[in-house]
């Protein structure tokens, strides 16, 4: 091993850190943690890659006239019965789960929530600068080890983890995103690879001292054969730390559209890691956009119509838990992106009733637990499946009434598109990235709560409506002409409502990359790939 005195880390050979060490980052990026992360890359990089490249070439098919669909080649592991491995007593309840970035409030605060689980997110909700990469391992490291605690310097006001927090859960990045800041053999660390590794690391002897344990949500997987890079990256490090296999716990949310195909597989490859899957529905309307990109028969209307008790949406929700509960696994709901308002009763209480009727939908269909973004969210998601999931759980609610296949899973929704739904996406769009771009990854527009997932949809969706020419409601039809006029306008409109803000903000930024993403003849597959390009 060598060292790098300029940056006073222990660096391993052939690795190379190029974010600025500042004070503290020493604490986590430890020269055996840095060897870890050097060896999982070493060992599961060169196939990470191939898989990546896998997704391209089923794209290509899809693209071409096919449609996704089961694998006839793992027909038996759908019909044959077998179960998961048994799940963690302090999992066994999750009926309520609040999300959100590592930020040190959001972690007291999350864990004080009441909630039964806190998903701790590397992902979707924290833009990965290099600060809130590793000043959010550092918060995760403190509070397994009580030291949490702060006092904000502005206001005076003190945070502590009360006596009873949520379950911890961590969600590392998805497979398709890298660290540029951490290279090995002169090629960046996979984004995954580099948040599992530091938590686990760092905290998962910890977390078991303490009765829990090193629990993870798993984003973005699109087939099986993703699950089971994950598999083989818990079975290495459990053996690194000589830990018991099946020690480490994870949850996959199904988020894109080919894994809806796979979810017995994802289950079966993970059956010694996992206790559940997660109806990741913001994603998921985004990656049936995607996937079915080329296709003018699945043109969606409205975000706002595409709703989860209709047409592809309820099919996959349903299918999830029937298939969860074969297998003795957790069918966890979703994000209601409805965030109170404290300031207008009116609005709050829409936004509570939309919420209530959200949870009502997901307890009665069987899930076993959902999702909320507000703490203030979480007494209202909690009365709901208190009322009517008495018992810890609904693993016993099998949901053999589902009868859902290729058609129901690729069903559009019936709506209508107009002009404002055009506007919605291009607004939201494009503050969130530029948010995104200043280092906020979770971002409350107009009374919801917008992350990576939400803004992929608004482009995405802007990007289809132009790409096939779509009619609007009005008769007109989706042109360059008409994305560039509504662009102007709405920035014209949010430029005169925030002022300085505004031109001290880096809207040129968001609107150039918003607009060449919808314009572009091809749809990007991500649009935080070239977005993370502009920040730090």
């Amino acid at each position: 091993m060598s060292t790098a005195p300029i940056l006073h880390l222990a660096i391993p050979d052939g690795m190379k850190i190029t974010g600025p060490i500042e004070p503290g980052y020493d604490r986590v990026l430890t020269g055996p943690a840095l060897e870890f992360i050097g060896e999982l890359h070493r060992r599961f990089e060169p196939r990470r890659r191939e898989l990546m490249e896998a997704r391209g070439v089923r794209q290509a098919a899809w693209d071409s006239g096919a449609l996704p669909d089961f694998l006839p080649e793992t027909k038996k592991i759908r019909e044959v019965d077998w179960t998961i491995a048994g799940i963690p007593d302090d999992l066994t309840d999750r009926r309520v789960e609040i999300t959100g970035p590592t930020t040190r409030k959001m972690i007291i605060n999350a864990l004080n929530s009441g909630a039964k689980v806190f998903m701790a997110d590397c992902e979707d909700s924290l833009s990965p600068t290099w600060a809130n990469v590793v000043e959010g391992q550092i918060n995760l490291a403190d509070y397994w080890r009580g030291n949490i605690d702060f006092t904000e310097e502005d206001t005076g006001k003190s945070y502590a983890v009360g006596p009873n927090p949520a379950v911890l859960m961590v969600r590392p990045r998805g497979w398709h995103l890298v660290e540029r800041h951490v290279t090995v053999d002169k090629q960046p660390v996979a984004g995954a690879l580099f948040d599992f590794g530091l938590y686990f690391f760092h905290n998962a002897q910890a977390a078991l001292a303490k009765g829990s344990g090193p629990y993870f949500y798993l984003p973005k997987m699109e087939s099986h054969l993703e699950a089971r890079l994950w598999n083989e990256v818990f079975l290495f490090a459990e053996e690194h730390l000589q830990l018991r296999t099946g020690t480490i716990k994870s949850t996959v949310l199904i988020e894109t559209l080919p894994a809806v195909f796979e979810m017995h597989e994802i289950l079966y490859e993970l059956r010694d890691h996992i206790v559940g899957l997660n109806c990741g529905r913001w994603d998921y309307i985004f990656s049936y956009i995607k996937t079915l990109r080329t296709k003018p028969d699945r043109i969606l209307p409205d975000r706002g119509q595409v709703v989860m008790s209709k047409a592809f949406l309820k099919a996959y929700a349903e299918l999830l838990i029937q298939t969860c509960h074969r297998r003795g696994a957790f069918a966890m709901g979703g994000m209601s992106a409805f965030i109170p308002n404290r300031r207008d009763p009116e609005v709050n209480d829409k936004a509570l009733a939309a919420v209530r009727e959200d949870k009502l939908r997901e307890v009665t269909y069987g899930h076993d637990g959902t999702w909320v973004a507000h703490p203030d969210l979480v007494p209202v998601a909690l009365a709901v499946f208190d009322e009517h999931m008495p018992k810890k759980n609904q693993l016993s609610k099998l949901r053999e009434d589902v009868a859902v296949g290729q058609r129901e899973l690729l069903q559009p929704h019936d709506g209508t598109r107009t002009e404002e739904g055009l506007r919605v996406n291009t607004r939201v769009g494009i503050q969130y990235i530029e948010a995104w771009l200043r280092g906020n990854g979770a971002v409350p527009l107009y009374n919801l709560m917008e992350d990576a997932a939400t803004a992929e949809i608004s482009r995405t969706q802007n990007w289809q409506w132009l790409h096939h020419g779509a009619t609007l409601e009005d008769g007109r039809k989706v042109t360059p002409e008409l994305i560039e006029a509504i662009i102007s306008d709405e920035m014209l409109k949010l430029h005169e409502k925030l002022g300085a803000y505004y031109e001290s903000g880096r809207f040129p930024e968001a609107i150039a990359l918003f607009r060449d993403l919808v314009m572009s003849g091809e749809l990007n597959a991500f649009l935080t790939l070239p977005a993370y390009k502009l920040i730090e």
